[in-house]
């Protein structure tokens, strides 16, 4: 948690090959500009290993950020607006052709990169830019939950814990902004995208899915279980000889209610990417629709456990276990007391929790799960902890799982989504672009997309590969 989003790659294009303004003639050059620069930052990150790519984040934000502002002021100039109380006039003088590679759609061939596609408007390369600028809050978001989860290296002291995660939820707030939007803007438009990337539904479901995130985070910073979980785990840890964990009181109704309120939101993202029918780009791809279950499992399971803390801190502890059970049912997970000796799912569970520690000390793929894993070593704590003072102390009934269950109350929400605010050129940026341009637009056309330059071949010395080419066109068999 969060979601791994890739960025999307895109092709280079001019924008004076297909939009002039007599208002500001400098204008389009000026948005090829820092297009240019977005195109070649995007270029970059793909390539560096995943492990090297969140150090590179705050700049392509940086890059977008920067570019947003001209691409809005040719799309204003489209429709006659105003920016800074200064009239903008841009003419289409051709259709422009821009090539985008999606990310979250499906391939109609698996394994294989999903194709770029071409679009010819404005309006979804706007669609795109934006889109970018929400995973890339979203991935930067992730980053800074990084550190939480590693057990390899010192624990995290509560105030960079607090710090890591104050962090991350402005920057999943900022995310949701921005797909909310671009669905609010989406409802205008008449024509089918070109890909389920930039649906409005897709749209609507990422502004959804980063609430989400964020609710759960404001639970997860005054929630001292996994902290506990993971200090147990940890290596390095030399405070449990002279401390034990401080696990303090928490309002464990009212994050049962958070937890609930974010998997509304996970079921509500969820249907959504579901009604995007068709095939390949036409549909989202399915490991953000597992994503999107595996989240909504996680955050009620975390409801149920905090229902299980609220009734044990009122010595019901045959209804604490009760609640725990509901949570490993939510996650899929069997209770230990169900099957004796060796279990499959049992030998699988442990093989993932393997994998998954694997992952996050690589920094790759982490939290693909949405966090059922963590969720789960929580409760089989808790459950061992209370059952062993069940079994020889209090000796209270159990409640049936689906009694339980029919009492969940509602969600209730702590964050609502800001509106977006559409950037706009400073009056004298647009001052200094009514003069004509001093230079050539040259950042379109001959340029190749980001996916397409030539790959050295294995072995060869960098800038030798057409040596390597054979300039014969016999076959030898």
């Amino acid at each position: 948690m969060p979601f791994q989003f890739s960025l999307p790659t895109t092709s280079a294009f001019s924008f004076s090959s297909s939009f002039t303004s007599e208002s500001h003639p400098s204008l389009p050059l000026n948005a090829s500009t820092h297009r240019g620069v977005v195109r070649d930052a995007l270029k970059k990150y793909k390539r560096l290993p995943p492990s090297s790519q969140s150090p590179n984040l705050p700049s392509i934000i940086s890059n977008l950020n920067a570019y947003i502002p001209y691409a809005f002021a040719i799309d204003a100039g489209l429709s006659g607006a105003s920016q800074q109380g200064e009239e903008i006039n841009v003419v289409l003088t051709s259709t422009p052709v821009i090539e985008w590679r999606p990310t979250i759609s499906g391939n109609a061939v698996p394994g294989r990169e999903t194709p770029r596609i071409k679009i010819q408007s404005l309006e979804y390369d706007l669609f795109f830019t934006l889109s970018t600028l929400g995973y890339a809050y979203t991935s930067l978001a992730r980053a800074s939950l990084h550190p939480l989860y590693v057990v390899s290296g010192a624990p995290m002291s509560t105030q960079e814990r607090t710090t890591a995660i104050t962090t991350a939820t402005k920057h999943l707030l900022d995310a949701a902004s921005v797909h909310d939007y671009l669905a609010r803007r989406a409802e205008a438009l008449s024509t089918a995208p070109p890909c389920a990337d930039i649906a409005q539904s897709t749209a609507r479901a990422m502004a959804s899915l980063a609430l989400a995130e964020a609710t759960l985070l404001a639970v997860l910073k005054d929630d001292p279980y996994p902290a506990v979980v993971a200090q147990d785990r940890n290596e390095n840890d030399r405070e449990w000889m002279y401390k034990a964990p401080e696990i303090p009181k928490v309002r464990a109704h009212l994050f049962a209610r958070l937890c609930l309120a974010a998997a509304d939101h996970a079921a509500q993202a969820s249907s959504l990417c579901q009604s995007v029918k068709g095939k390949g780009t036409s549909r989202l791809n399915d490991e953000l629709l597992r994503y999107l279950e595996d989240f909504r499992k996680t955050s009620r399971a975390k409801a149920c456990r905090f229902f299980g803390i609220d009734a044990e801190l009122s010595g019901q502890t045959g209804s604490a276990l009760g609640w725990l059970r509901c949570g490993l049912q939510e996650l899929g997970i069997e209770p230990r007391e169900a099957k004796k000796g060796l279990s499959l799912s049992r030998m699988k569970k442990d093989w993932s929790e393997r994998r998954e520690d694997k992952k996050v000390e690589r920094g790759t793929n982490w939290g693909s799960d949405a966090g059922k894993l963590e969720e789960t070593r929580v409760i089989e704590m808790l459950e061992a902890k209370w059952t062993k003072v069940n079994d020889t102390m209090l000796t209270q009934a159990i409640p049936p799982i689906a009694i339980l269950l029919s009492s969940l109350p509602s969600g209730r929400d702590i964050h609502t989504i800001k509106p977006y605010h559409v950037p706009e050129l400073p009056r004298d940026a647009l001052e200094s672009m009514r003069t004509a341009p001093d230079r050539v637009d040259d950042y379109g056309g001959d340029q190749p997309s980001s996916d397409d330059d030539e790959r050295t071949v294995v072995g060869a010395f960098p800038g030798t590969s057409d040596n390597y080419r054979s300039e014969s066109n016999r076959s030898y068999y």
